[in-house]
């Protein structure tokens, strides 16, 4: 055996102190906090917010947005549009592989719209509905053709609509891909346990790998918001998406914290089951007196400035009083106690009623429905809070096991998306099965209009339809607040919540 002398050992046990750090600082896992656990990892299947916030890492679009709400391009380079609006063709980044080894070209985009257009659990089907067939003119370029002209559809496919998924993957999974979900994102799937955490790695021949500074990244679902800023605290996880806007003061305070915050484009409220199954047969899903009792009982403002601190906006539509498409001819109402009283009384119910709520078993969403509970008890309305986890929750709306839910949506860069899908008779996101032709009609009309004032025109038409319906009375619109490690560095906030890790990096 050689001996090493003291002072070479000394050297050595730096040098290779300085390589073990360098190792750890270059194979860093990025550990990021959920306020849920996702729902099944299928861009076609899926729904949840969260899911979405995984997706932007591990699956590529055609298409992204800027923080300014420009489409620019990801898997699309560049498109043109067709003089009638009815075709679009698109050229495709060459040198694209999905995780699987399968090379990205124009076949690959025409399965993937065939899968989200046709695979029956396929929730995508009425975004792309417009797509009448692809046709690939060349190894990286494909045309869409179009039923006719459709101002939603690049929004469309700036999201899970354009999300792509490996052909060889799809094809050999079906409905269970999303067990082992095969894409073309800067990270590729490692393992996922239910409830406790989703890891994926660097996928090392990513297109654009020089971004991506993080060797793995693994989501942990944490729902109560109190516990997600202390395990922030405590480095145990490096950054939270939707910091409580009651924490927000403590976690200033923190010199080791950065918040970062954009104001978002979706919406919280309630939805109703209107003929979702057998358990839409009740009196909420019968009479919408009952519903617009429940909407003229709460106090937008007041549950603003309790549960949000006045952080976020009240609203009562899809899209927020600041937005060009909001409805001006439709306010968000002032509390009317009196009116509510007066509707129960007009629907048989002048000794009061009970509602069922489900609710996401997290703080945020608890702590809402207790202060409405509170408001609507003073109409007569005894509402009755269901907590459940997300994932069962959404899958009970779904089938139809529900008489109301408190549920959202983070929104979507075209208003289309944050009402067609919810409201138009068979639409993906439709729990309540709601039905009128008329708003039918005029969503439809939205999406093929010639100009934004003809879009808004039958906007502000379904909308007089929906006021009176009401199969979703909506409660809020928030913001978006991030809480990081002041270790990480080029986080750049976005308006649909999103977290995208190119160009972020670790400083220690």
């Amino acid at each position: 055996m050689t001996l090493l002398k003291p002072t070479l050992m000394a050297a050595l046990l730096s040098a290779t102190a300085l390589g073990l750090a360098a190792t750890g600082a270059s194979a860093k896992d990025l550990r990021i906090g959920l306020q849920s656990d996702a729902d099944v990892l299928d861009p076609d299947q899926s729904r949840t917010f969260v899911g979405r916030i995984v997706y932007a890492s591990l699956c590529d679009k055609l298409v992204d947005i800027t923080p300014d709400l420009e489409i620019i391009p990801q898997l699309a380079t560049a498109w043109q549009l067709s003089d009638d609006g009815k075709t679009i063709t698109m050229q495709l980044r060459e040198g694209v592989m999905f995780h699987d080894g399968t090379p990205f070209n124009a076949e690959a985009v025409a399965a993937n719209i065939e899968r989200s257009k046709t695979l029956d659990e396929s929730r995508r089907k009425s975004e792309l509905a417009s797509v009448t067939s692809t046709e690939v003119t060349g190894d990286y370029e494909i045309k869409l053709h179009l039923a006719g002209p459709d101002a939603t559809l690049m929004a469309q496919l700036a999201d899970r609509a354009g999300m792509m998924l490996s052909p060889t993957a799809a094809a050999e999974a079906g409905a269970d891909f999303g067990l082992n979900p095969v894409c073309s994102g800067p990270f590729r799937f490692e393992e996922r346990v239910a409830q406790d955490k989703i890891v994926l790695k660097r996928f090392a021949d990513y297109w654009n790998a020089d971004a991506i500074s993080f060797d793995s990244v693994t989501f942990l679902p944490i729902p109560d918001t109190t516990v997600r800023l202390a395990n922030l605290q405590s480095g145990d996880i490096d950054m939270l998406e939707r910091l409580a806007a009651t924490d927000l003061a403590q976690a200033k305070a923190d010199a080791s914290i950065t918040v970062a915050d954009a104001v978002s484009l979706g919406y919280q409220g309630i939805t109703f089951n209107i003929g979702n199954g057998d358990k839409s047969d009740n009196p909420w899903g019968n009479d919408k007196r009952l519903r617009q009792a429940l909407s003229y009982a709460i106090d937008r403002a007041a549950l603003n400035q309790v549960v949000f601190e006045g952080a976020f906006a009240a609203g009562n539509q899809p899209f927020p009083p600041t937005s060009p498409w909001y409805d001006t001819d439709h306010p968000v109402p002032a509390r009317d106690v009196a009116k509510a009283k007066e509707l129960l009384a007009e629907a048989g119910y002048a000794d009061g009623i009970e509602l069922e709520v489900q609710v996401p078993n997290t703080t945020v969403p608890l702590q809402l429905m207790q202060v409405v509970q509170a408001m609507v008890a003073e109409a007569g309305i005894n509402l009755k809070i269901v907590s459940k986890e997300f994932a069962t929750l959404l899958a009970d709306q779904s089938a139809g096991d529900f008489t109301a839910s408190q549920i959202g949506w983070s929104g979507r860069v075209d208003p289309d998306g944050n009402i067609h899908g919810f409201v138009t008779t068979g639409g993906g996101l439709n729990d309540a099965n709601f039905s009128n032709a008329d708003v039918d009609a005029a969503l439809n009309a939205a999406r093929v209009a010639p100009d934004l004032e003809a879009r808004k025109a039958s906007y502000d038409a379904a909308r007089d339809v929906l006021i009176d319906e009401s199969p979703l009375v909506y409660l809020y619109h928030q913001t978006w607040i991030w809480a990081l490690s002041d270790k990480i560095e080029g986080f750049t906030p976005y308006p649909d919540g999103m977290i995208r890790l190119e160009g972020v990096t670790w400083s220690e």
